[in-house]
């Protein structure tokens, strides 16, 4: 799916948190977030996509994963923390090109044409990554060994990048082809971003085939790029991005611009982003996949930035202004998105609450976003009870009400989404705080599953106050409003 994805070191966050966090831009599908015990993780695991079945390791950890409502085209889990407090969000759909393709085709489903031939499975893909993955790491490096042995044993039928972090290390895997596959560990002071496109930017093989401290892929990688000619560097550094990836128009309207946009908040004075003689520009190839920021980022810079539209720029689609350019790149924070994760794995607590899931459901734009404890058994109905008819009893549907009231009525409602906003952060972090202080003095988890209530709670409450003010806007615009003062 197209996605949008970043990733932030430990030290580059304001609290040395490791932060992973993706738009799922599925394209209006209903999700919702639950917690998956080990009882209820299945023993053999059968794709719906790929037709694919893969015997899965007796010993699962508990984990939350936020998969689709209606399970016709699979579980679709997105992204996740476990009990061991490992991260995971897949997946970002990545671009590669016709070189690559052509020596390692992707692995399809072939349905049998006849009673005397039988199926041919596909790989693996997106709905069945955090479900076949996640349940199964104590590390996030053992995330990229127990996904690349499947990629290089399986197959996939797509191009996709994921994440995977603790609370020391972030790792990023790109794969390659249907087989192959290549990941770094992103550095403690920067960040990366990504916005569907293969992003490495460097790599070292000499690392990958040694100590793997930073590198790593799959086993054969340096000779399939070197027989299939893929190498397309001039100064002898090795540019995986410029072998792997692409450099199309699509990327220059729908990819780039988002990159520009993100590594212009981050890094505002390190490059000059704007006008003729710009370092980057919105079309740019060659926008860094990692960058240290110049300040330190915080939790509600990813939520902001994820949820962006090219504020301040000329192609903000809802500017009043009359701008040909307004509207013409594909922005971050898009009508489509299904939901969004932040996984944090903290450093300063005790490992049973290291880890907070940060979620929201529909167009990040007009939504808001919610802490909550991942160490847990259960989560409130408000996140997890969700049906595929539209209802104000959970998150998912009241978020898209809200966004499609919003979006029409933009001027008028966008001071009670900023409100909104501000108020379920500034309230999720207190409550937070307050627990994190109450089980550090008394280590019973269920504390844990009341914050989660109360946070449910207070957003509930929130969302429906909001709820009602952007519909009171919608209501005050309707076409048929009539007065016989108006005559």
């Amino acid at each position: 799916m197209a996605c949008t994805t970043i990733l932030v070191g430990k030290r580059a966050t304001n609290d040395g948190s490791t932060m992973i966090a993706r738009n799922d831009d599925g394209g209006l599908t209903t999700k919702k977030i639950i917690v998956v015990e080990p009882k209820n993780q299945p023993k053999k695991y059968k794709s719906v996509i790929g037709k694919l079945e893969i015997e899965l390791p007796d010993n699962p950890l508990r984990y939350t994963a936020i998969p689709n409502v209606k399970l016709d085209k699979g579980i679709w889990a997105a992204a996740g923390i476990n009990s061991a407090n490992v991260g995971m969000t897949a997946t970002e759909t990545i671009t590669s090109n016709p070189r690559v393709m052509g020596a390692d085709p992707y692995v399809k489903y072939v349905k049998a044409k006849n009673k005397n031939e039988k199926d041919i499975p596909g790989g693996i893909g997106e709905e069945d990554l955090v479900t076949i993955v996640l349940p199964y790491i104590h590390t996030a490096k053992e995330g990229v060994i127990r996904l690349g042995s499947l990629l290089e044993k399986y197959g996939t039928y797509e191009s996709n990048g994921i994440a995977f972090n603790d609370e020391n290390e972030i790792w990023w895997l790109e794969s390659i082809g249907g087989h192959h596959w290549i990941a770094r560990r992103v550095m403690d002071d920067e960040y990366v971003i990504m916005p569907n496109q293969f992003g490495l930017d460097r790599f070292d093989f000499n690392d990958a085939y040694g100590k793997q401290e930073y590198n790593m892929c799959s086993k054969d990688l340096k000779e399939f790029m070197e027989k299939n000619h893929l190498d397309l560097n001039v100064d002898g550094n090795f540019n995986p991005r410029l072998a792997f990836g692409s450099r199309t128009d699509s990327d220059h309207v729908y990819n780039t611009p988002r990159a520009w946009f993100m590594g212009r908040y981050f890094n505002p004075t390190t490059y000059k982003w704007d006008g003729d003689n710009a370092d980057f520009n919105p079309e740019s190839d060659n926008i860094p996949w990692a960058m240290k920021p110049e300040a330190k980022i915080t939790i509600e810079d990813v939520k902001y930035i994820l949820s962006s539209y090219y504020q301040g720029t000329p192609y903000n689609p809802y500017t009043k202004a009359d701008n040909p350019l307004k509207g013409i790149y594909r922005p971050i924070g898009i009508s489509r998105t299904d939901d969004m994760a932040i996984c944090q794995i903290r450093n300063n607590v005790c490992d049973e609450i290291k880890g907070i899931e940060w979620i929201c459901f529909a167009s990040n734009a007009f939504n808001t976003v919610l802490p909550i404890y991942t160490n847990v058994s259960k989560l409130p109905n408000y996140l997890s009870k969700v049906g595929e008819k539209p209802s104000t009893d959970n998150l998912h549907w009241s978020s898209r009400i809200i966004g499609a009231l919003a979006d029409s009525h933009y001027g008028e409602s966008i001071m009670h989404i900023e409100r909104y906003q501000n108020k379920v952060m500034n309230d999720g972090r207190n409550i937070i705080n307050e627990y994190d202080e109450k089980f550090t003095k008394n280590k019973d988890l269920k504390l844990l599953e009341e914050a989660n209530i109360k946070l449910s709670n207070m957003l509930e409450e929130a969302t429906i106050d909001t709820l009602d003010k952007v519909l009171l806007e919608a209501l005050k615009k309707m076409k048929n409003a009539y007065s016989r003062s108006d005559n």
